[in-house]
Order: C-alpha cells, then sequence, then structure tokens
C-alpha cells in the first residue's frame, strides 16, 4: 500500500467577491501520477499555485508528509508553469545550473545535475546554446529539466503540453512517461487524451468544487457505458441535419428508442450512450440507411474519461 505524500483538507481562493476555489479536498499517493482535471477557468491554475506555496490561500490547509505544521514545503516540490519564463541570454546548460543553485545545491552537485538532466531530457546537443534560438518543445523539456534538478519529492506541471505542436507535445508526453514511474507527478490539462495516457488518479474540477475524483480505474469501472460514435462529413447537409434532427427527437421525447440512453452532437460526431450494444448497433445502421446518411466513420465501444468529464463538468 502507498503512502499519502500529500492532502489537502478545505483549500478555498478569494479574489475579492469572487471565489476561484470553494474548499476542496483531495489526497496524492505517493508514486502515483495525478491528473487535475476541469475546463478552462475551473480553478486549476490557482489550485496548482496554492499546492506550490506561490498563492496563499484564503482558507484550508496543505499537509506534506514528514514535514511539521507550516514548515516550508517548497524544497519538496519541482513546479514547472504552463508558460515557463527564460532568460534568453543564457545557455540551456547555465539555466539548468542556475536553477540548482537556486534550490541549494552546490557548484559542483548543480553542474553534475545539469548535465544528467540535459542528456535526459534530450537537449545535450544543445545545452551550449541561448535559449532565444530554442524552441516550443525545447523550452519544455529545459522546463522538465530545471523542475527536476533538485530530485522533488513530487513534480508539478500546469498545462505542460497545452501549447506545443505535436511533435513537441509527442516529445513531453514520452518524457513524462519515463518520469511518473520514478517520482509522483501531478499535472493540469484539459486534454482528457493526455490524461487518460498517463494519469493514474484523477480529481476533476468544476466551478471550483471538486466533481469526481478517484483512481482511473474505479472510475472507469464504476461509470463504463456502451457507447456508439458516428463521424458525419460536417461540409454535407443532409447528413448534419438529420443527425440534429435525430437528437432533438431522442432527447425532447419526440421519438423513444429502446437502445438508446443518451444522444448528443459534439461538432460533426454524433455520440450515443447504447442501451443494449447489439440492438443499437442494428437499429442505428437501419435508420442511417433508410434515411441515407453518409458518415465517414463508425466505432462501437465504451465510455472514454473524455465522455464522463463532459458529463460531470457539463451537470
Amino acid at each position: 500500500m502507498t503512502a499519502q505524500l500529500m492532502e489537502v483538507k478545505g483549500l478555498s481562493k478569494s479574489f475579492g467577491t469572487m471565489k476561484a476555489v470553494k474548499s476542496i479536498d483531495f489526497s496524492i499517493q505517493e508514486g502515483r501520477c495525478v491528473a487535475l482535471l476541469g475546463p478552462n477557468g475551473a480553478g486549476k491554475t490557482t489550485t496548482i499555485r496554492m499546492l506550490t506555496g506561490l498563492l496563499a490561500p484564503t482558507a484550508g490547509e496543505v499537509s506534506f508528509r514528514s514535514l511539521a505544521p507550516g514548515e516550508d514545503r517548497r524544497a519538496l516540490i519541482g513546479y514547472l508553469p504552463q508558460t515557463p519564463a527564460f532568460h534568453n541570454w543564457m545557455s540551456g546548460m547555465e539555466y539548468v545550473v542556475y536553477a540548482g543553485r537556486l534550490c541549494g545545491l552546490g557548484v559542483s552537485e548543480a553542474k553534475n545535475r545539469a548535465k544528467e538532466l540535459l542528456e535526459r531530457v534530450g537537449l545535450a546537443d544543445a545545452a551550449k546554446r541561448k535559449l532565444g534560438g530554442y524552441s516550443g518543445g525545447m523550452k519544455q523539456r529545459l522546463g522538465l529539466a530545471q523542475a527536476l534538478v533538485h530530485q522533488p519529492k513530487l513534480l508539478v506541471m500546469d498545462e505542460p503540453v497545452s501549447a506545443l505542436d505535436p511533435l513537441g507535445r509527442r516529445e513531453v508526453l514520452r518524457l513524462l512517461k519515463e518520469l511518473k514511474s520514478e517520482t509522483t507527478v501531478l499535472f493540469s490539462t484539459h486534454v482528457l487524451h493526455d490524461a487518460e495516457e498517463l494519469c493514474d488518479d484523477v480529481v476533476i474540477i468544476r466551478s471550483g468544487e471538486v466533481a469526481l475524483q478517484g483512481s482511473l480505474a474505479s472510475i472507469r469501472s464504476q461509470h463504463r457505458q456502451p457507447v456508439i460514435e458516428l463521424k458525419l462529413d460536417e461540409d454535407n447537409t443532409r447528413g448534419m441535419d438529420w443527425a440534429r434532427a435525430f437528437v432533438q427527437r431522442t432527447n425532447s421525447g419526440e421519438a423513444s428508442y429502446s437502445w438508446l440512453s443518451e444522444a448528443e452532437l459534439r461538432g460533426n460526431r454524433l455520440h450515443l450512450t447504447a442501451a443494449h450494444m447489439d440492438q443499437a448497433r442494428q437499429a442505428l445502421l437501419e435508420e442511417l440507411a433508410r434515411h441515407s446518411v453518409p458518415f465517414s466513420r463508425l466505432e462501437v465501444g465504451y465510455s472514454s474519461l473524455e465522455d464522463l468529464f463532459m458529463k460531470v463538468v457539463g451537470e
């Protein structure tokens, strides 16, 4: 059984009359990867800034195992903000050594750690280059190196891949997969696929409150439902008109389908929650053929973290 590393109780933050975070509770177990999920404006960044000690809470407390109440926890945390700031005149090596020295490492130890980490994040060949010439993906990997330089107990990242192009995103995700086996990780994101790929536990917040939390495995088990997703050609008006009418008939009760629990149109994707999968698949194909509905893909499976997220934050 893993030990509890951090516990959050009644954490709240108000800015004037606006309550950004409203008395949230959750815990982080040692060796786990935790995703803090929520739509933009839900309070993710405010929560992370309070956890890392960068923002004083209005109420509540954050306790860290092995630390006495009130003792500074920042030395045990590595932090990568959503948009890390760099001194463009410094080289990659100089920057990581600088971060190590700020964390209390000696000169020799800081240089050794910088060399090791730049190799680890794939920046060894760019160690002497000025940061002004680094790409977005390189800067994010450098940010990871500085967050890890003092070997923290908890690595905290705020939207670590949201600003990256597909190549940079893939590079950083690969690194995170390696790191999650070595240290405890907490990261915020609104990219549900990343969370599902990386995390062990999830905390979903909505309007500053915890809407759902638990291990990804238990949440999947409790909320797993058979689903069908139909991808339509959004340039084909007949198909899109049919999908809109189908959702309207279903949700208004105008039409009753015993095989269907829910219907939702997300852009050009018709998302159906089935009551009886075999019956649903056959009935849907008959419906599409009867109305000559063109579509590019039909997928049958089970509800994902994104499906649950949409349901929870939309309630």
